[in-house]
C-alpha cells in the first residue's frame, strides 16, 4: 500500500490525516550548495512537502548517452536533503514539463524529428520515454516512500488537458511508472476548465486543479469533475514570469495570502508555485509562442516567497502567518536575509572577438544550404553561418523561412543589421563592399518554445537564404555551444568601448563570498559567466537588469569574469552589487 492514501475528502499519510501544504522548488534551477538552505526555509514557513519536475533533456542531453545525475541534476541528493529536514516531496518527471524551461523539457534530440507526434501514444514518443524511464527510476527508487523515501506522490504527465485528449497515452504514462516500480499515489494536474479536465485526467488517477485566484469557483468545478476524493490546487500561482521586452510581474503579498487562506479554509490541499523559483542558468530559458514568439528572461523569481537569492520576501511572512491559522509552522524565527557581498567594480581588460576565431572554438560543417540547429546536432546556443557574396553594390538579403531566433548579419566583418523571429523579420537591404565578401551570419537560440504545439520548432537559419533574388550557397557552419571557453584567445585590451562580438574577461577580488548580482551599464546583449559557471543572458531591452551570482560559485582570492557581448558596449567594466533589479513592475 502507498504511504499516501485518499479518503472521500482528505488524504491519509501512513493511515493518519494528512493535508499537504506544499511549495514548488525545482533544484536544477539553485546551485545545489544551496539547496539545503533553501528547504530549510521551506520547513519553517510552514510546509511539509516540496514539489519539484524533473527536466528529461537535461538528465538524457544525447538519446545513448548515460543518465546525468551529478552537480545541479544531482536529484537524488536533492532528495536525501529534503528527507533531512524533514519534508515529503511531490514529483514531476514529465515527460513534458512546460516550466518555463527550454522545449518544456522534452530532449532537442527527440523533437528534432518532425515525424514524431510529441505527447501522444505515438510508439516513437512513448518507447524514448520509457528507455529514459528505464534509467531514471532505478536511480529513483530508493527514495521513494515505499522503501522509506520522501517521494509520496507522483505526477502522470503535466496539464495534458490543454494539449491533447490522446487517454491511451495517459495510460501508458501510468502504466510504465506502475510496471517499474512506483507504488506511491499517482495524480494528474490540469487548469480548472471542465474542457481540460475532462481531457486531462484518468479514471482511478488523482486530479488536481492548477489556478491562482477565484478559488471557490475553481474548486468547485473541480468537485463538479470528481465527486469524491482530496481537492487540490497542485499549481497555487502566486507570481508569473517575464519575457524579455516585458514589464516584471509582481502579485500583491496580502491578496495572494488571502487566496492562500481561502484555498485552507475549504479544506484543500496546495502546492505553492513557486515557493522559490531560482535561475534559468545557462541556456535553460523557455519560450512561448502565441501571436510571435517571446523569450523569458534568465531570472525565475517568479515573485516567489522566497525570492531569487533565498531571502524570504513579503509573501514568505505573509503565508507563513496564514499557514499558521491552519497547519503547525515551526516554533523558530523566521530566517533573515542572507549576506550579500560588497559593492564590487570589474575591469575587463582582455578581449578575444569572436567572428575571426570561431574555428578555434568548432570546427565548421561544410554544407551547400544553411544547416538547422538541429541538423548539426546543436542543443543550445549560437551557429556562425559564413559565406562569401559573389557580388558588390546595393542588395536585398532575403531569408524566406524567417531566423530562428535572432540573426545579426555582417559583411567583412562589419555589423549591417539584425533579424528577429518575434518581429517576423525576413528581409535585410545591405551594401556589398565587394565581390568576394565575407557574409556571416551569428544566429542565436533564445530558447525552446515550452508550451503548446510550437515545441520542438527548428533553430538556425532556414533552407536557401537569398540575395537580390539568387541563392547563396557554400556554406561554413561553426556551431558554438559555448559549454567550454578554454579556447578563446583573450589578448589585453585598452579599448573604452567595442562594436563586434567579442568576449571580454576581467578579474576581480573577493574577502568572502556572498551572493551578489551582476550589472551591466552600457553593455548590450550576451552571457556571462563566473569562474566558468555560466550565469545566463543579459539584454539591455529588460526587464532584468541584473543577473544573480550564487555565493557558492565565487572564492576568496582572485576570481574570473566573461562576458559574451553581441553587440556593442560602451564599457569596460562591470558592477557586482547587493542588491538585484528585475525591472519595472506590471502597472
Amino acid at each position: 500500500m502507498p504511504a499516501l492514501t485518499t479518503t472521500s475528502d482528505g488524504f491519509l499519510l501512513h493511515g493518519e490525516p494528512f493535508r499537504i501544504v506544499s511549495g514548488a522548488m525545482h533544484y536544477f534551477r539553485v546551485h545545489p550548495d544551496q539547496w539545503a538552505d533553501r528547504l530549510r526555509k521551506a520547513r519553517l514557513m510552514g510546509l511539509n512537502t516540496v514539489e519539484t519536475y524533473v527536466p528529461w533533456n537535461l538528465h538524457q542531453p544525447h538519446p545513448d548517452s548515460p543518465l546525468v545525475l551529478d552537480g545541479l541534476l544531482d536529484l537524488p541528493a536533492y532528495l536525501r536533503l529534503a528527507q533531512a529536514e524533514g519534508l515529503h516531496v511531490l514529483l514531476r518527471p514529465g515527460p513534458f514539463i512546460c516550466a518555463e524551461w527550454d522545449g518544456g523539457g522534452l530532449p532537442s534530440w527527440l523533437t528534432a524529428d518532425p515525424d514524431i507526434r510529441l505527447r501522444s501514444s505515438d510508439p516513437r514518443f512513448t518507447d524514448a520515454f520509457d528507455r529514459y524511464l528505464d534509467l531514471l527510476l532505478p536511480a529513483l527508487a530508493p527514495h521513494m516512500a515505499a522503501s522509506g523515501g520522501p517521494v509520496i506522490a507522483v505526477q502522470v504527465e503535466n496539464e495534458y488537458g490543454a494539449y491533447g485528449n490522446d487517454t491511451a497515452y495517459l495510460k501508458h504514462i501510468e502504466l510504465a511508472l506502475r510496471s517499474r516500480g512506483v507504488e506511491e499515489l499517482l495524480f494528474t494536474c490540469d487548469q480548472t476548465d471542465r474542457e481540460h479536465l475532462s481531457a486531462g485526467t484518468l479514471p482511478g488517477t488523482l486530479a488536481t486543479g492548477t489556478f491562482g485566484s477565484r478559488v471557490a469557483p475553481s474548486l468547485a468545478r473541480l468537485r463538479e469533475h470528481q465527486p469524491e476524493g482530496p481537492l487540490m490546487c497542485s499549481e497555487f500561482w502566486i507570481g508569473w514570469f517575464d519575457h524579455w521586452g516585458e514589464p516584471h510581474h509582481v502579485r500583491d503579498a496580502a491578496d495572494a495570502a488571502a487566496d492562500l487562506d481561502e484555498l485552507l479554509e475549504a479544506g484543500a490541499s496546495v502546492n505553492i508555485y513557486m515557493f522559490h523559483g531560482g535561475t534559468n542558468f545557462a541556456f535553460t530559458s523557455g519560450a512561448n509562442h502565441d501571436h510571435a514568439y517571446s523569450p523569458i528572461v534568465t531570472s525565475y523569481d517568479y515573485d516567489a516567497p522566497l525570492t531569487e537569492s533565498g531571502d524570504p520576501g513579503p509573501k514568505y511572512h505573509a503565508f507563513r502567518e496564514v499557514i499558521a491559522r491552519h497547519a503547525p509552522v515551526p516554533d523558530e524565527p523566521a530566517p533573515s536575509a542572507a549576506p550579500k557581498l560588497p559593492f564590487t567594480a570589474v575591469g575587463l581588460t582582455r578581449r578575444a572577438p569572436l567572428l575571426p576565431y570561431a574555428h578555434a572554438l568548432a570546427e565548421p560543417v561544410r554544407s551547400d544550404l544553411p544547416a538547422t540547429m538541429d541538423e548539426l546536432g546543436l542543443r543550445s546556443g549560437y551557429v556562425l553561418y559564413r559565406t562569401t557574396v559573389p557580388t558588390a553594390g546595393d542588395g536585398l538579403l532575403h531569408f524566406p523561412g524567417g531566423v530562428g531566433d535572432r540573426a545579426q548579419v555582417f559583411l567583412d566583418g562589419a555589423p549591417v543589421g539584425v533579424l528577429e523571429r518575434e518581429r517576423h523579420e525576413e528581409n535585410l537591404p545591405v551594401r556589398v563592399p565587394r565581390a568576394g565578401a565575407a557574409l556571416d551570419v551569428l544566429v542565436e537560440n533564445m530558447g525552446g518554445v515550452n508550451y503548446g504545439p510550437r515545441i520542438g520548432a527548428p533553430k538556425g537559419l532556414f533552407g536557401p537564404i537569398h540575395l537580390n533574388g539568387t541563392v547563396l550557397s557554400g556554406w561554413d557552419c561553426h556551431p558554438l555551444p559555448l559549454d567550454d571557453l578554454d579556447a578563446v584567445p583573450f589578448t589585453p585590451s585598452d579599448a573604452t568601448s567595442d562594436s563586434v562580438p567579442a568576449f571580454h574577461h576581467g578579474t576581480f577580488d573577493v574577502t568572502t563570498p556572498a551572493d551578489a548580482f551582476l550589472a551591466l551599464p552600457g553593455w548590450t546583449k550576451g552571457q556571462a559567466w563566473v569562474n566558468g559557471f555560466h550565469l545566463g543572458r543579459y539584454w539591455s531591452r529588460g526587464p532584468q537588469r541584473t543577473l544573480y551570482v550564487p555565493a557558492p560559485v565565487l572564492r576568496p582570492g582572485s576570481n574570473d569574469l566573461v562576458l559574451l557581448e553581441l553587440q556593442a558596449t560602451s564599457a569596460v567594466r562591470a558592477l557586482l552589487t547587493d542588491t538585484p533589479d528585475l525591472g519595472p513592475v506590471v502597472p
